[in-house]
């Protein structure tokens, strides 16, 4: 009988090796890649036959959610009409395994004449693709992991790796961020994320306001009553400070029997951290993990405390 884990085991361990192959193969044309594309003001036009093309619209469809426009163009459409939606500044990456897939091959006379950098990806080197692209990518490969050495398998996990790398080069270099990776998923939870704001899942009800004069009983009274377990103190309706459960702790260890002469502006901690009422759920996020807080206060444009955001309230 057939161990069916040994033969997927055999499978990835021989396109491990064959991924190996292909970083070793690296040298500068995917360097020169990477700075065409990201100095160019056109699109990455991706183009394939075959396995090759269900590659190919992967890596444009990578590449068009991770900040540089891109699509694929199918060379069989190409020949009827669509060759019409490529500009002359649209950088090109060809890919075929043996470099002188016929369909692609023929399209090379017209990305030349619209003056476009050819990117090819391949795996010869020698061949009429690579040898008349601007660039050429040799994925360097010498089996496939199919016990028959035909089907593709192993080219075109590293076709698409060459796709993935550089993709994330290109999000490297442009510093993309989350929040900008959202905005082309806006569907499901990374949608949610993009369109929310403090204001959207902030608290307005019995907010824990003081005076900067509250004694302390009233201050544990407040905090007691609010959910929040801290006391905003303010001045004239202005936020001055505010009081957690760390510090009463705090206060009760420094104050002893004297604790109930203590007002709350001996006691409060200054500056709190505020966020506007606009602000987006990546900032929210950011604020709670580089100040180590659990609670944001949230303002408007005065500087008017109109709600809390507790740390759970993000992951609701």
């Amino acid at each position: 009988m057939f161990n069916h884990i040994e033969i997927a085991k055999r499978v990835i361990t021989s396109e491990i090796a064959g991924l190996k192959s292909t970083m070793d193969a690296l040298d500068k044309n995917f360097s020169n890649v990477i700075e065409q594309i990201l100095s160019s003001t056109g699109r990455v036009i991706i183009t394939g036959m075959g396995k090759s093309g269900i590659i190919g619209r992967k890596i444009a469809a990578t590449l068009s959610s991770t900040g540089t426009p891109s699509y694929f163009l199918h060379p069989g459409e190409a020949y009827h009409g669509d060759l019409g939606l490529i500009d002359s500044n649209d950088h090109i990456i060809a890919i075929s395994n043996s470099g002188e897939t016929d369909e692609v091959i023929k399209l090379l006379p017209f990305f030349k004449d619209n003056k476009n950098i050819i990117t090819a990806i391949t795996n010869n080197p020698n061949s009429t693709l690579a040898l008349h692209s601007t660039n050429s990518i040799n994925i360097s490969i010498k089996d496939e992991a199919c016990p028959l050495k035909l089907a593709p398998t192993t080219t075109t996990t590293a076709t698409l790796v060459i796709g993935d790398s550089i993709a994330i080069a290109l999000m490297e270099a442009r510093q993309f961020k989350p929040e900008n990776f959202a905005r082309f998923h806006p569907g499901g939870q990374l949608g949610r994320k993009l369109l929310t704001r403090a204001h959207h899942i902030m608290s307005t009800e019995m907010l824990p306001f003081v005076s900067t004069d509250s004694s302390f009983p009233q201050l544990v009274s407040t905090m007691s009553q609010s959910r929040f377990g801290t006391a905003l103190v303010t001045d004239n309706d202005k936020l001055v400070g505010i009081i957690t459960d760390g510090d009463l702790r705090r206060s009760f260890a420094k104050y002893n029997e004297k604790i109930t002469t203590i007002v709350a502006h001996e006691i409060m901690s200054k500056s709190p951290v505020t966020i506007d009422k606009d602000a987006s759920f990546f900032d929210m996020e950011r604020l709670f993990t580089q100040m180590k807080i659990s609670l944001l206060i949230v303002t408007e444009g005065n500087g008017k405390v109109i709600g809390l955001v507790n740390i759970h309230d993000l992951q609701r």
